[in-house]
């Protein structure tokens, strides 16, 4: 007996519980399997096992070395660093050196330093050359009168140590 096409109005679609039934069915198709057995199949030869210390045995050996290697890496980088900024430092010198070999410059610098003249010239000091806004403001009269001001000693000792712990100290430039 042969069989007639289903027509396509007659066509269902697979609802989800099907769909869930038939993935269900190829998941148990799969062959499971045992660790056991995987794990009794392996065998272990001498030469393996001898290989197998050698690699752990390298690994311990080196990794220490490898950790010193690249810590005095990073020691002779850093090192290289502050011989560059010294190197720096001496051309810089070096210029200032060089200056100081020019009489026109040492002349100069006694000039404007040590208000050094050449015999015959007159210097004028402009004494009180400051702009008035900097200048300090007079202060107001005393009173003849004494007058008690309640103070309480020991937020300002507070106030005063936390400050000075807090206060950023100047440094020289090198």
């Amino acid at each position: 007996m042969a069989r007639r096409p289903v027509p396509p109005s007659r066509v269902q679609a697979p609802s989800v519980a099907q769909a869930q039934r038939a993935q269900a069915e190829r998941a148990s198709r799969r062959p499971q399997v045992d660790v056991r057995d995987w794990a009794s199949g392996i065998r272990l030869s001498g030469f393996m096992v001898i290989m197998l210390s050698l690699v752990i045995l390298g690994a311990w050996v080196l990794v220490p070395t490898l950790g010193t290697y690249i810590d005095q890496r990073q020691k002779i980088a850093a090192l290289e660093a502050s011989v560059q900024v010294s190197a720096e430092q001496i051309e810089e010198l070096e210029q200032v050196r060089e200056r100081w070999d020019d009489p026109a410059y040492i002349t100069t610098q006694a000039r404007e330093r040590l208000y050094y003249v050449k015999p015959g010239e007159v210097v004028y000091l402009v004494d009180n050359d400051l702009d008035p806004a900097s200048l300090p403001q007079e202060q107001a009269p005393v009173s003849d009168e004494l007058e008690e001001t309640p103070a309480d000693w020991m937020p300002q000792l507070l106030r005063s140590v936390a400050g000075a712990g807090l206060a950023q100290n100047a440094t020289s430039a090198e």
